[in-house]
């Protein structure tokens, strides 16, 4: 990997092409309170809307991103953008989530990289990058930031919040946080509160950044091009990449073939890569480019946060808080967030006396089929936007 080629951070930054972002400030007069017994001022929400509130405000729907998404969940490749938007098959006129009839919105975490205030944000008290001052967050805060910016677009109850893995843990925060402004929801490969593995495969990668000398403890943004951590973020990312697809898409894509038309019969070479190591080469690579290390440490520690019982007398008590419709999305082959987990959450709604539909995703591409197999996702999407409409 060739570090002269790679920026310190892949964060969006002020003065950067805004692309199709809109902005919100919040906290500007009082601190916005966080759980970890902190707060933060004049917070920054980076957001993109598609469709228009109708004059009831009633259509509106949240989607909600995972771990390195962004607010650029529809739409083009464009200036300010880093591709397609990430859900652009199943958001916009005529599909499934259309946006000729919903007010989709969709906003870039707090603590994210792409415009919403996070460690790469200047910090108001000297305008340098927060880095090491940034505070530990949760999905609580993300939740709580994301209706600040309901409120500020006439929303009092979203149709329906929508969302993936840690997308689908602010789902299920909407719903108990909330629960008087969802009308409905559906979280997809996700859990009620992260597993002891779960857990573990995020440590490892925290330690990969931490083992990176570049990363300089968080305070790296000064540093010249080349010279940031893009070595431990690469890593973590190729950690993450693994539970992110399934044993039989490795081997049916990869096999045991060895990158650059390379043979064993000319003997053995300790650094000699298997196809399957250029493809999450990759997949490091191209994440050092969009996201930033201290966001992505950041974010991954709210997920293993995640404890939707935390404080609420444990994880039944709080599912019970749910009171309307909810389409849980499970996919077979996930290693990462088996759909036993979310067999679970339908499970704990029913018990509580909650409607809970529960489809599982036939595909072999692991967590990642929630972005892959639109075919399998949308469809359920779309009746259930239309049969919460009917209710």
């Amino acid at each position: 990997m060739d570090k002269q080629s790679f920026p310190v951070t892949g964060a969006w930054m002020p003065g950067d092409n805004p692309g199709h972002r809109q902005f919100l400030t919040v906290a500007a007069d009082r601190p916005f309170a966080l759980d970890g017994a902190t707060s933060l001022t004049n917070v920054s929400v980076a957001y993109e809307t598609w469709g228009a509130l109708d004059d009831s405000a009633s259509n509106a729907v949240l989607i909600c991103h995972a771990w390195t998404g962004d607010s650029h969940a529809a739409g083009v490749d464009s200036k300010g953008h880093s591709g397609e938007g990430w859900w652009a098959d199943a958001i916009g006129p005529g599909k499934a989530i259309d946006t000729n009839r919903w007010f989709v919105v969709c906003a870039n975490v707090l603590g994210g990289c792409q415009g919403t205030t996070g460690p790469s944000s200047p910090h108001p008290s000297d305008g340098k990058p927060y880095g090491s001052r940034f505070p530990v967050i949760t999905i609580r805060d993300m939740v709580r930031l994301q209706a600040r910016l309901a409120d500020h677009l006439g929303v009092d109850v979203w149709h329906s919040v929508i969302g993936g893995s840690m997308g689908g843990m602010q789902v299920l925060e909407w719903g108990i946080t909330y629960p008087s402004r969802v009308r409905s929801l559906v979280p997809i490969a996700t859990c009620a509160q992260s597993t002891a593995q779960q857990i573990a495969w995020g440590a490892i990668g925290r330690r990969t950044i931490l083992l990176d000398p570049r990363w300089r403890g968080g305070d790296y943004y000064d540093a010249p091009e080349g010279d940031g951590p893009a070595e431990g973020l690469a890593v973590a990312r190729m950690i993450a990449q693994v539970t992110f697809r399934s044993d039989n898409v490795f081997t049916e894509r990869f096999g045991r073939d060895l990158a650059d038309g390379g043979t064993h019969r000319d003997g053995f070479d300790l650094w000699q890569r298997f196809e399957v190591e250029r493809y999450l080469d990759h997949h490091g690579e191209k994440l050092i480019r969009r996201f930033d290390t201290n966001s992505y440490l950041i974010i991954g520690k709210a997920m293993d946060l995640h404890d939707v019982g935390r404080g609420r007398n444990g994880v039944v008590s709080a599912m019970a808080r749910i009171k309307v419709p909810v389409l849980a999305m499970g996919i077979w082959s996930d290693m990462l967030y088996p759909a036993y987990q979310q067999r679970h959450l339908r499970d704990l709604l029913v018990a509580a006396g909650t409607p809970c539909e529960y489809v599982e995703i036939d595909s072999p591409h692991g967590h990642d089929a929630f972005l892959l197999n639109l075919d399998q996702v949308a469809p359920p999407i779309e009746a259930f936007l239309d049969s919460v409409s009917k209710n």
